[in-house]
This record gives structure tokens, C-alpha cells and sequence, in this order.
């Protein structure tokens, strides 16, 4: 996916602004009830080899305002039929395992009855 169709998907539900990261032809974030986005792409080798640039969409991040949220998420954020926010993050990990999708990071070690804060995907 390019960055124009990344940003009109994303747009038809959020306010995209332009950001910047390192090693990449492009980046945005989109806020939207509680939940940011960022995803970029066109990024680099970080050894400056050419021939190991890749195009398109590279990855997205997604998080709760909140550092530590103690609650559902008023957006559901849906992987193979679990919301990823929706509920506390032990039984959210336990509902995924093993693996919950290639290239998809679910951070580990969460305290007892607390909620997911990020969950990243990364295409390349």
C-alpha cells in the first residue's frame, strides 16, 4: 500500500497529520476516540544498502492515550475475533496464543487486570 492510499483509508475516520521517522519516505499519525495511529513506509536499509529499500507500508503502531489504561477501549480494535482492547490483557494474550498473527507484537509481561496500551504490526 502507498502512502496516498494509506492516508485516505485511514482518513475516512481520523484527521491524518504528517509526521516524521527516521529512515522512512513517509509517516502519519491519526487520533481517533482515544486510540492513536501511526504507520509509515518507503523505509531504508539501515546500512544505507540501496538494493534492500523497501516500498510501501512498513508497519503500524497503535496505542491508547492512556499510558497504563485501566478500561475497555470506546473503539473496538478486532484480531481474529478479539478485541484487542476490550479486555483485560491477560485474557486477551490467552485468546491468541501462540502466535496472534505473523508480524503482529502484543507486549508481554502485563500486570494483572490491566488493558493493552500498544499493539504494533509490521508488514515488512
Amino acid at each position: 500500500m502507498s502512502e496516498q492510499e494509506s492516508q485516505w483509508a485511514v482518513s475516512t475516520l481520523a484527521d491524518v497529520r504528517e509526521t516524521w521517522i527516521c529512515q522512512t519516505g513517509w509517516a502519519f499519525t491519526a487520533r481517533f476516540e482515544g486510540l492513536e495511529l501511526l504507520a509509515y513506509g518507503d523505509t531504508t536499509d539501515r546500512l544505507g544498502r540501496t538494493d534492500r529499500d523497501r516500498h510501501g507500508l512498513a508497519a503500524v503502531h497503535l496505542h491508547r492515550y492512556e499510558a497504563r489504561p485501566t478500561g475497555p477501549s470506546v473503539v473496538p480494535v478486532v484480531l481474529h475475533d478479539v478485541d484487542l482492547f476490550g479486555y483485560p490483557a491477560a485474557e486477551v494474550l490467552a485468546a491468541l496464543e501462540p502466535d496472534p498473527h505473523i508480524g503482529v507484537r502484543l507486549p508481554p509481561g502485563q500486570a494483572p487486570g490491566s488493558y493493552l496500551a500498544e499493539v504494533r504490526l509490521s508488514i515488512t
